[in-house]
């Protein structure tokens, strides 16, 4: 039986119980104060907004540059899998998985992902609650990783900073990359995995 089966709604700010009010439209918890709801407002709207807007952007954070290295006052603009490609051929070729495993495969799979939870969740798809909550977890895992691009271009921003003998410049693509994640980590936040098993017709999903 899920809680709002027996009418208690959980607080998002305490993680206090509350027994629904039939008689209100907007119940407060008892104990901190917040808005309690059966479930986030308009969860699927919002991460559905959150979740576009990324793809829209995953665009140019691949097709922009990300980075310039200059050396001795010459230096290309990099994309992303230009980067890894760079790496590869000076054979850095696990430093080259680890930034496409990051910086391509974490957001196409995150972006993918949740839209297939969206889809689950409106459609009422045949897969499984328990395998939509394992994706959903996973999602939520993967997430912090997908920072790691960012978090070495800022250090060589900063670390190195010779002038004409060596500098390094973050571009375009960075920003856009760094939006997409940030997207996709707030749509995450924002869908409501209840949902889920709001969504769960069979048996088994509920042994």
């Amino acid at each position: 039986m899920r809680a709002i089966d027996a009418g208690i709604l959980i607080c998002t700010e305490c993680h206090e119980l509350n027994k629904q009010d039939a008689d209100t439209d907007e119940q407060v918890c008892t104990r901190c104060g917040a808005l309690v709801h059966a479930r986030r407002p308009n969860s699927v709207m919002r991460t559905w907004a959150l979740l576009v807007t990324a793809a829209l952007l995953y665009i140019p954070a691949n097709v922009l540059p990300i980075m310039t290295v200059s050396s001795l006052g010459q230096g290309d603009p990099s994309t992303i899998m230009s980067g890894v490609i760079q790496l590869v051929q000076h054979g850095m070729i696990p430093i080259a998985a680890v930034v496409f495993i990051a910086s391509i495969l974490v957001p196409t799979f995150k972006l993918v992902g949740i839209a297939l939870l969206l889809f689950s969740v409106q459609r009422r798809q045949p897969l499984s609650a328990r395998q939509r909550i394992w994706m959903y977890r996973f999602i939520e895992f993967i997430g912090r990783w997908s920072m790691l691009d960012i978090f070495v271009i800022a250090i060589l921003v900063a670390v190195v900073n010779f002038g004409r003998l060596a500098s390094v410049e973050a571009n375009l693509g960075a920003i856009a990359f760094a939006s997409v994640v940030i997207l996709t980590m707030l749509a995450a936040v924002t869908f409501d995995p209840r949902l889920i098993w709001d969504n769960t017709e069979s048996d088994d999903d509920h042994d």
